[in-house]
């Protein structure tokens, strides 16, 4: 087996394990690096990430972020006392709450979601619009697939 230096420098020769964990950890550290600038955690980026485009009950979040109840409380606590998210009683469930991003909260989203996209696509620079279309249909056949659906 290589070692991780090896892997890394040989780069014709990675296997699809080494070549997908290599951009998972590029992703990653962009996802630190960002989320340091802004005393933000990657959870807590993927939790604002979440609030983009819904606004969830508590246990679709847990659900969507793979935690448990109380991680998940104890994340939306820590959000809501920086004023980046608020509870709202469910339509649905009057019991229940959904979570949704506050004034302050959507300022972090559009801030961190442009640096984010820009480090990324910094990073796909090297690619044709063919290889980057092509990218982009592959991660959706990766993503249909650990999810469970097909395309």
């Amino acid at each position: 087996m290589s070692s991780y230096n090896d892997s890394f420098n040989n780069l014709d020769d990675l296997s699809i394990v080494d070549a997908l964990v290599q951009v998972s950890f590029l992703i990653q550290n962009i996802l630190a690096k960002i989320g340091a600038e802004h005393d933000l955690s990657i959870i807590q980026i993927r939790l604002l990430g979440i609030l983009r485009d819904r606004e969830p009950s508590m246990q679709q979040l847990a659900r969507h972020l793979g935690l448990d109840k109380s991680s998940i409380t104890g994340l939306v606590d820590r959000a809501e006392r920086r004023g980046l998210v608020e509870r709202t009683v469910s339509s649905s469930d009057r019991r229940g709450f959904n979570v949704r991003a506050t004034a302050a909260g959507w300022q972090i989203i559009h801030e961190v979601g442009e640096q984010i996209e820009h480090q990324i696509t910094a990073m796909t620079e090297g690619l044709t619009e063919l290889e980057r279309t092509q990218t982009i249909v592959l991660a959706g056949k990766i993503l249909a697939t650990a999810m469970g659906t097909n395309r």
